[in-house]
């Protein structure tokens, strides 16, 4: 049957060498090639855009399972050809060529422009896991290649273009690993694996000295380490790699060297606690290697660290003692040449360890790479579009659409760690009235539970006596109130037990006798969110006890999950499984999604008609359909950790993830901070103001973090300018909430992005391209956040192809070049394109407060435009069903006249006629901006077309 179909493809063109067949199935083909790892080549289509190519190294396709991520099904019949030794699978946008010798893949767009090409399949590299046989794969993706690669989730490494970058994907506290990348060739890749996988080198990087790095000090192998008390040398010895990477490796620590120690505070997981004397390790060594090139080096830590190379300052860091990460360096070596390396610690009972990758070629360097630990299959998509919009809106065609998010979310939500009172809560709420600063949502953090009840999903009452009563102020002050909730129980509550008795807790945390940092620490552990009872189970659990008083949004924290911290990976894997789907290890990055999307499905059961909104602190590729944003985890309260939030949060976006927040200001804090001396107090709030003014024009403008107090009157007390400041871009926000809340509708209904890398817009500007520290908000502003202390300016690059108008002073700069923009404590550099069209509203205090206010339509002027006015109810599931209403804006620049187009739509509630006003801001004329109604240029808008001329303004 194989070869009589083959034949008839090649019609008599295919070379009688090949052995191999081709099987046509429903969407696709199968293919048996000559030779080659895999035995055989799947090809589906899934769409006009979207093509999946799965190689398993058997015949059985049976162990290729379904999706996680993917919930689309093949659609579509591509036309089949076969000859010059391939098969060609054509749909309209994507071509994919499956080589008859070895059964490589490559594809190209409808036209016929190559997009991504295999390189020769590595093999299938047998690995067992818990008993059952995986493999470790590896596939390379176009070797050489100049195109940039964007995506990936959110890595929180200062980084925008990872071409040429390695990146691990493996879900941790302030790291979402997504698999998928989004090329400026005009294609997506979805790596459809659930496990730990690699982008880049797929070798994982080793510890420096242990890994074939030549280490050596005092004429002896290894790093001379030397540890310090106070003043005094406790300890000098060699060591052969820099390694308190776990937990675990606190036992490796020289007994001359212990500090006395306390308990470490609540925020805190490190057992070993803070120590009271001051430590300090000092790490040197003459590092050298026969393989010349740049040497990649990872150093994980926390407390304070500085790297010097040849004498020269390379790294300086501080993070949480409980929450340590990655920080990156380079160094160039010749072969053979020793370069010495010094790294500096104070360790306050931290963890610290160095790891290193050799060079690599060129062509494998600058390549699309990735690589599994665990797998069945090489397994992956291709989607096409040309455009970054329509590769996302391909990608989410197969992985969901963005869920509409409910309007509040897009205000300002004040949040604390934490609230340790209702009364405290409520408070907040009330000065924030009382000030008339715009709020539309307060947060209740953990620990609102009896200390040794996790889980039990219910209140203290001695510090919280009226949960129902205090729902109902927070709602009778025009505000929302969001909770959160774990997937974490101790054993002894009724839930626990109740989850237990049907095998939905993991035992792995339980059996190592991990316990977390709450008092006297407590025995803990996580439910299993792939069971499809649990997932019900844990959702009645809080619906009886949480839902049914009235709480607005749902925080999902601690998802990824982090049972227990400063695991290592297989210890990790340990207390999360097995699963019900299985072993965790292949499942280790999809937690999230199941445990998110799990509680979105309910809820929307519970509640039909109300909007769901769920905040996480991990997701997966597919979150995006769970009604969920993400937010960037526990960071740290330093300005590098705020330069690092901007690259962060535009991949998360280019990932396909549009709803993303961070906690303004930074989570931890250090000591200086949090003992608010004097000396470092003007740092503080600075940082934390020009953190609050990047917040402004995120997706989710959210306030959190540990003490000092976050509040807007708590932070800037006894600093007016700070004050006035923060208050100015609460109020611009709202301002500004119909052109951002049409923007929101936009990125969930016709799949575009909200904060967006210049490269969405402009991926033909290499610079724009190369750009990691400004984006666009929509499709107007241009956004360049200051993340340097006491800096009263900062280079902005403005992309080629549109003219430039400064938000505040109206000053206009043709594209194509880069600015000194003014940039003043208090403010924030905002350019707005030519031809752009952005309405604001009136000074409100909430969302849902005057629906049917007056509008002014700001025209940025230079070249035409256009915009969709969208407005619906803001809360219900009504936009579903079409009640909504669009009004298109469209200005003419060679008339110089606006047409506020006939109203599309209507929705419950909707106001029939609206107040608007026009302002026209041209080159050459720096108007300044003005939120106020325009007399000159006033009308009523019933709903019927309307064209006002501005000539004259």
């Amino acid at each position: 049957m194989r070869q009589l179909l083959i034949a008839a493809l090649c019609a008599g063109s295919c070379p009688a060498a090949f052995a191999a067949s081709v099987d046509r199935i429903d969407h696709g083909v199968i293919v048996t090639p000559d030779s080659g790892p895999a035995q055989r080549v799947r090809i589906l289509a899934y769409g006009d855009n979207q093509i999946r190519v799965t190689a398993i190294p058997g015949t059985d396709w049976r162990t290729v399972t379904d999706s996680l991520a993917v919930v689309a099904r093949p659609a579509g019949e591509p036309r089949i050809e076969t000859g010059a030794g391939e098969v060609k699978v054509s749909l309209a946008g994507l071509i994919a060529r499956v080589s008859l010798a070895d059964g490589r893949v490559s594809m190209s767009d409808g036209s016929g422009q190559p997009l991504v090409a295999e390189s020769p399949r590595a093999p299938f590299k047998p690995v067992t896991i818990e008993g059952q046989p995986f493999y470790t794969v590896t596939q390379r993706f176009n070797p050489g290649t100049d195109e940039g690669l964007f995506g990936l989730g959110q890595h929180q490494n200062g980084m925008m273009d990872y071409n040429g970058r390695d990146v691990e994907l493996a879900q941790h506290n302030m790291d979402i690993a997504i698999p998928f990348v989004l090329s400026t060739r005009g294609y997506g890749l979805m790596w459809d694996n659930n496990g730990i996988s690699r982008f880049g080198n797929p070798q994982p990087y080793g510890l420096a000295g242990l890994d074939g790095l030549t280490v050596r000090s005092g004429g002896k192998p290894g790093w001379k380490a030397d540890y310090y008390l106070g003043d005094r040398l406790a300890i000098s010895r060699q060591e052969s790699a820099i390694a308190y990477e776990f937990i675990r490796d606190q036992a490796k620590w020289p007994a001359e060297a212990k500090a006395r120690t306390q308990a470490s505070g609540e925020s805190g997981q490190n057992t070993a606690g803070v120590a009271l004397d001051r430590q300090r390790v000092v790490w040197t060594g003459d590092i050298s290697s026969p393989r010349a090139g740049v040497h990649r080096f990872r150093l994980y830590s926390s407390s304070y660290a500085k790297v010097f190379v040849n004498g020269k300052p390379v790294l300086e860091r501080w993070r949480q003692n409980w929450n340590p990460w990655d920080h990156l360096f380079e160094v160039p070596l010749q072969a053979g040449k020793p370069v010495t390396v010094r790294i500096e610690w104070e360790p306050n009972a931290g963890y610290m360890a160095l790891r290193h990758a050799d060079p690599q070629p060129d062509a494998e360097r600058h390549s699309l790479t990735m690589t599994s630990d665990t797998a069945k299959a090489i397994d992956y998509y291709v989607v096409g579009g040309g455009t970054p919009d329509k590769v996302i809106a391909n990608y989410r065609a197969l992985t969901g659409k963005a869920s509409m998010l409910p309007q509040w979310v897009f205000g300002f939500w004040q949040s604390r760690q934490r609230y340790e009172t209702q009364e405290q809560l409520l408070q907040v709420v009330r000065e924030y009235r009382k000030r008339e600063i715009p709020l539309d949502n307060i947060v209740l953090d953990w620990r609102y539970w009896v200390d040794d009840q996790w889980g039990s999903h219910e209140f203290d009452k001695s510090r919280f006596p009226d949960p129902k009563g205090m729902v109902d102020e927070v709602h009778a002050l025009g505000a929302r109130i969001m909770i959160s909730v774990w997937p974490k129980f101790y054993p002894n509550t009724e839930n626990g037990k109740a989850l237990a008795a049907k095998g939905w807790l993991y035992p792995g945390n339980l059996a190592m006798g991990n316990r977390d940092w709450v008092g006297p620490g407590y025995a803990n552990t996580d439910y299993d969110a792939y069971a499809p009872g649990a997932r019900q189970l844990y959702f009645e659990q809080i619906k009886t006890r949480l839902v049914d008083l009235g709480f607005d949004a749902w925080w999902l924290d601690a998802t990824e999950p982090d049972i227990h911290s400063n695991l290592s990976i297989d210890e990790r894997i340990r207390t999360m499984g097995p699963t019900a789907a299985g072993p965790a290890a292949p499942l280790f990055n999809t937690y999230p999604l199941v445990h998110g999307g799990g509680f979105a499905d309910n809820l929307r059961a519970a509640l039909p008609e109300v909007r769901p909104f769920i905040l996480t602190r991990s997701g997966f590729a597919g979150s995006q359909r769970t009604s969920s944003a993400v937010w960037s985890g526990d960071t740290a309260a330093r300005w590098d950790n705020l330069r690092e939030q901007i690259s962060a949060g535009i991949n998360t976006g280019l990932s396909g993830m549009p709803w993303w927040t961070h906690d303004i200001g930074g989570f931890a804090v250090e000591d200086r901070y949090t003992r608010q001396e004097p000396a470092h107090q003007a740092e503080w709030r600075e940082l934390n103001l020009r953190w609050f003014q990047f917040g402004a024009f995120t997706p989710l403008f959210r306030s959190h973090g540990e003490f000092p107090f976050r509040e807007i009157y708590e932070i800037a007390k006894d600093d007016a300018p700070m004050y006035d400041a923060m208050v100015h871009y609460t109020r611009l926000r709202y301002r500004f909430l119909p052109y951002i809340y049409s923007v929101a509708a936009e990125t969930a209904l016709n799949d575009s992005t909200m904060m967006r890398g210049l490269v969405m817009d402009y991926p033909d500007d290499l610079r724009a391209r190369r750009s990691d520290d400004a984006y666009m908000f929509g499709p107007a502003l241009l956004v360049a956040p200051v993340s340097r202390f006491k800096a009263t300016s900062r280079e902005v690059y403005l992309p080629r192809g549109a003219g430039w108008f400064d938000l505040d002073s109206g000053a206009f700069h043709p594209g194509g070049q880069t600015i000194s923009a003014a940039a003043p404590r208090e403010r924030i550099p905002v350019f707005v394109r030519a031809g752009s069209i952005v309405p604001t509203g009136p000074a409100i205090q909430t969302t849902r407060q005057e629906t049917d206010g007056p509008l002014v339509i700001h025209v940025y002027a230079g070249a035409d435009a256009r915009f969709e006015l969208y407005e619906d109810d803001g809360l219900s599931m009504g936009y579903a069903r079409g009640e909504a209403a669009r009004i298109p804006l469209s200005w003419n620049e060679a008339s110089q006249t606006l047409t506020i187009g006939a109203r599309q739509g209507r929705f419950p509630g909707m106001a029939e006629k609206r107040a608007m006003s026009v302002r026209v801001y041209r080159p050459g004329q720096a108007s300044r901006l003005d939120l106020g109604e325009n007399p000159a240029r006033q009308l009523v808008y019933s709903g019927q077309a309307v064209t006002v001329s501005m000539r004259q303004n």
